[in-house]
């Protein structure tokens, strides 16, 4: 049998715990989850009959403030990716230096396969499920893989049912109209794409120069790559789950875009008004996209798309995880080997959670921001945490995924040591 997909996340704290100074207390603190549930969900269908979905909510770590993080909906939802997921998003947030720990929540379901109805009695199940779980200063949820402002905009309605008040901070991700922040849609995007420009000025690198291939067409994937092309970068290759497009003279991502939402497929086209005409392209695998010759390759779909299987052919220069874990740790080796640059996930794909805590501040404050705001504090994060980790990296000789999470444990460890450790108690004087 297999690594398990957290026993391979935690092989990331290990390789980081060599370069800290932490107590054996935090480091034993760090390695289990604080709570985990598992729900059934029953739903009235449509058609009459009742089927039940098996839901999951783990609170990893709640050291440095509530837990945050999504929920998705998908097939392949379990409880050991769930708990991964909530482990990446405690470390996610000290390493941006958020005020919260790492949840995570998910249901195993085809999101595609249920009518609107379906899905919004599902996803009010699921808050009658764990309501007594979570909270504004608990467990904060937000959107993931397969859900939406809508479905977020039903959970806090729900969660405000039960509660019998009106409780917007205990979602983040929801509706404009129901007190979601502007930004926050676009903002895993655009967190990327703030690092991505910081770290390729560092590298001499100029847009006209860069070729971009983006594995994942989906909410993040399609916002980073038509930032990406926005900014005069040349992104040659897109793919969803169905497989992806390539084109050395590069994509107009745009008509791409107007084109998917209109028809949920991928072509090569060019789009004038309504009118969209396919150009000169070729169809290609996921596979070949991972493998394709290319400055920057931007994963955005599945964890475990970068194994010790394919690793060996990857020929891109740089790799930005906008995808959680989208390497596992047996690639990361190789990837280092052939002298890959790899960006981590638990930076890259940080704006998520960075909006998500601006959206609750807000919230709780009752005072909004404009785009430009949210946009200038989205940067400002950004770049001063992706600045530090490099520097760590540099300063050690590390990769950048191990300085991140030196970066990251160093906050968590002052945070625990800060409640009493070993040390402390062992010196019985005050």
């Amino acid at each position: 049998m297999g690594l398990s997909l957290f026993s391979d996340a935690s092989t990331r704290l290990a390789q980081a715990l060599k370069f800290v100074a932490i107590s054996d207390d935090a480091i034993e603190h760090l390695k289990h989850p604080k709570a985990s549930l598992s729900v059934s969900i029953p739903v009235r269908m449509d058609n009459g009959s009742l089927r039940f979905f098996q839901g999951y909510r783990v609170r990893y770590d709640d050291t440095r403030g509530p837990t945050k993080g999504g929920v998705r909906y998908h097939p392949g939802v379990n409880l050991d990716e769930v708990q991964s997921l909530a482990f990446w998003m405690t470390f996610k947030c000290a390493a941006l230096n958020l005020p919260y720990g790492g949840g995570k929540g998910g249901i195993t379901v085809n999101p595609k396969e249920l009518s609107r109805l379906e899905l919004e009695r599902l996803s009010r199940g699921y808050i009658d499920a764990i309501a007594d779980f979570i909270g504004p200063d608990v467990d904060i949820l937000a959107p993931d893989m397969y859900t939406n402002q809508m479905i977020m905009g039903w959970m806090m309605d729900q969660y405000s049912i039960i509660k019998r008040q009106i409780s917007p901070a205990v979602v983040t991700g929801k509706p404009i109209t129901m007190g979601g922040s502007v930004g926050r849609e676009s903002a895993t995007a655009m967190g990327a794409f703030f690092v991505i420009e910081r770290m390729m000025s560092k590298l001499d690198r100029h847009p006209s120069n860069t070729t971009v291939a983006v594995q994942g067409f989906g909410n993040a994937g399609a916002t980073i790559a038509a930032l990406m092309a926005k900014a005069g970068y040349k992104v040659v290759a897109v793919s969803d789950s169905q497989g992806g497009i390539y084109a050395k003279k590069g994509l107009d991502i745009p008509s791409i875009r107007q084109y998917k939402h209109s028809s949920r497929s991928i072509q090569a086209v060019y789009c004038a008004g309504t009118v969209c005409s396919v150009v000169e392209h070729e169809v290609i695998t996921n596979e070949q996209l991972l493998a394709l010759d290319v400055d920057i390759l931007i994963p955005a779909a599945l964890e475990n798309q970068i194994t010790a299987t394919n690793a060996p052919q990857i020929q891109a220069k740089y790799i930005f995880e906008v995808a959680n874990g989208p390497i596992t740790s047996e690639a990361d080796g190789i990837l280092d080997q052939k002298g890959i640059m790899v960006f981590p996930d638990i930076l890259i794909n940080a704006g998520g959670v960075t909006v998500s805590y601006f959206e609750w501040v807000q919230n709780r404050s009752g005072l909004y921001w404009t785009l430009e705001e949210v946009n200038r504090r989205l940067q400002e994060k950004m770049v001063t945490e992706a600045d530090h980790i490099w520097t760590i990296s540099q300063d050690r000789s590390t990769s950048l995924r191990t300085a991140a999470y030196i970066h990251a444990l160093n906050r968590l460890g002052e945070a625990i040591e800060a409640k009493g450790t070993r040390d402390y108690y062992a010196n019985k004087r005050f």
